[in-house]
């Protein structure tokens, strides 16, 4: 890590300026709201829907090896349509606006073995609160990896480029587990807690519906498909989960994303919050479909400064945001996919390792100036 601090140019004035333009570009957005923004969303809605649809009928004949391939590569489509452009973005509140009872994140469960509620409080209430913050963020290596040269190093870290891809594998299944906060609910203690255990049994009732949809009711609606029918539904969550947890550690984990030290927020202003959310996060660059394929969170710096504008926006405002990464001198993190994708797991795997030379990290203006 840099021992260079990207923000050391900025004054304190600078920074609260900076706040207020961003509040005015989100300001513009959220007055432009209105009938082609709600139009997208119900049309996305209903392209999955009659995907998923068409692609679970092709299965019902997945012996056939082409069925088997248009199927599946169907279901896989509409479960990321599912998960990133739809179930994400509804349960952030960017569509409460339509005042839609059956489009609202009060009201929306997903296709996913994480409560709608449990996910909420963890990534709307935590993550986009503590973004990056060591100790508070649970986004942040998702509790089993070193993410940082100064976190003191343990063998077992060697394991966090397995223990990274076995996540990546049955991702769904991890965000349940740290939205359950198991680290540290697991002892006799935590397991004992009314609240702990009222959740657990949110999560397995929500496992148990995934698990009979995806693997009993459909594969048995199959008849002699029931085995291939059964495989693809688990190759569709597959590659689902691997694509979400791809998305994830490219907008989290890439070179020149910074994390902080839970003493960087104490007294935190409106501006050093933003500012934050702009060092901590990094951007993928691709065509439409590839952003519309990651939820719009390839835009994950616009994301992050806006968590409740509707996805749709994010192209169009990620050119102002950039352009103020500009005017700021700041460094604007992004990169195609696969260049994203080497970054993030090249951090992983230097991370696993002990340091060379003793960690130095990277100073934030924000402690600075709360130290001042």
């Amino acid at each position: 890590m840099t021992a260079i601090d990207p923000t050391a140019h900025l004054t304190a004035t600078q920074i609260e300026e900076l706040g207020r333009e961003l509040d005015a570009i989100r300001d513009e957005v959220i007055a432009g709201r209105g009938e082609k923004d709600a139009a997208y969303i119900r049309k996305v809605i209903a392209a999955q829907r009659k995907l998923e649809l068409v692609s679970r009928g092709v299965l019902l004949f997945s012996s056939f090896p082409p069925a088997w391939l248009l199927g599946t590569a169907g279901l896989s489509v509409a479960k990321i349509m599912d998960n990133m452009e739809i179930g994400h973005n509804v349960l952030h509140g960017q569509w409460d606006w339509m005042r839609d009872p059956k489009i609202h994140s009060t009201t929306w469960e997903w296709d996913h073995v994480s409560p709608s509620d449990q996910w909420k409080h963890s990534h709307n209430e935590l993550h986009h609160t503590y973004t990056n913050v060591i100790g508070k963020d649970n986004d942040l290596g998702y509790g089993i990896m070193r993410v940082d040269e100064d976190q003191k190093w343990h063998p077992l870290h060697l394991g966090q480029p397995l223990w990274n891809f076995i996540n990546a594998c049955f991702f769904e299944y991890g965000i349940a587990a740290y939205d359950l906060e198991l680290g540290k609910n697991l002892n006799k203690r935590g397991r004992k807690n009314p609240e702990f255990r009222a959740r657990a049994k949110a999560v397995g009732r929500k496992i148990r519906k995934q698990v009979l949809k995806d693997y009993v009711i459909h594969p048995l609606l199959s008849g002699p498909s029931f085995l291939p029918t059964l495989g693809a539904t688990f190759t569709a969550n597959l590659v689902r989960n691997i694509w979400s947890h791809s998305v994830i550690m490219c907008g989290h984990f890439p070179e020149g994303v910074q994390v902080f030290e839970r003493r960087s927020i104490k007294g935190e202003t409106r501006g050093q919050w933003y500012l934050r959310q702009m060092m901590g996060s990094a951007n993928i660059s691709g065509s439409k479909a590839m952003h519309f394929m990651t939820g719009n969170l390839s835009h994950q710096i616009e994301h992050h400064l806006f968590p409740d504008l509707p996805s749709n926006r994010y192209a169009e405002v990620a050119v102002k945001v950039r352009a103020l990464f500009e005017k700021y001198e700041l460094e604007y993190v992004t990169g195609p996919l696969p260049k994203q994708v080497f970054s993030a797991w090249r951090k992983v795997f230097r991370l696993s390792l002990p340091n060379k030379k003793p960690g130095v990290r990277t100073p934030d203006r924000a402690r600075e100036l709360v130290a001042a």
